[in-house]
């Protein structure tokens, strides 16, 4: 069982900041991965920002032959019906869910907290952000999925129905097959959601006009 609060890297851009983002990292990455992009992420006509990256818990993953690595749930494959770890995604939930409310009470209401993330990351962000019981001001999956897809329907709260979400993927990635990405689409615009989606030509990473577009999202959410 994981703590509930996970350590974190923080940055702040200026003082008092009046926003947050909390940005979940990828398998076998840490809270310092996007560490040096927060300069680019961050809008130039922002207020003070908060970039909240937490760690996920070092755990066996079975996927590379249950070498232990920082990842926020086990992952057994990336086919749309491979078996998941319900439990470690519930469990990350929870982590997640106390990050919000320490911001919460930190003085950032929930409406001011944008969920992100990239990869495992980016599906956490949307598990959480689309069954969180308060509206978010945005959502980022990128290079992600949807998780747990069976009790979606059931789960998923009316409350972020309107959140705006970003999503982009990498139209090379090897990891995350891009279908996995464009379903994901399909299946929030299906469910309502506004969904603003990006394709790149690359592998699965980040590149910098994604970067840029993120940041113009922010600007827009914040």
């Amino acid at each position: 069982m994981i703590s509930p609060l996970p350590a974190t890297v923080e940055v702040e851009t200026g003082p008092d900041p009046a926003a947050s983002v909390i940005w979940l990292h990828g398998l076998g990455a840490d809270g310092h991965d996007f560490e040096p992009a927060v300069p680019a992420l961050t809008p130039a006509r922002a207020g003070a920002l908060r970039f909240i990256l937490p760690h996920a818990p070092v755990r066996p993953v079975t996927l590379n032959a249950g070498a232990r690595m920082r990842a926020w749930y086990d992952i057994r494959g990336f086919e749309r019906r491979a078996a998941q770890d319900e439990i470690g995604v519930r469990e990350s939930d929870a982590a997640i869910r106390a990050l919000i409310r320490r911001e919460n009470v930190r003085g950032i209401a929930t409406g001011r907290i944008v969920l992100a993330g990239f990869s495992q990351g980016g599906a956490m962000a949307l598990f959480t952000g689309t069954r969180l019981a308060e509206r978010l001001a945005g959502i980022i999956g990128l290079s992600c999925y949807l998780l747990l897809e069976d009790s979606f329907a059931a789960e998923h709260h009316r409350a972020n129905q309107a959140t705006p979400i970003f999503l982009a993927h990498g139209s090379y990635d090897a990891l995350v097959d891009p279908r996995l990405g464009e379903e994901t689409r399909a299946l929030l615009l299906a469910a309502g959601y506004p969904v603003e989606w990006h394709s790149y030509p690359m592998a699965h990473a980040v590149c910098a006009e994604e970067i840029a577009a993120i940041a113009a999202f922010l600007q827009r959410v914040l």
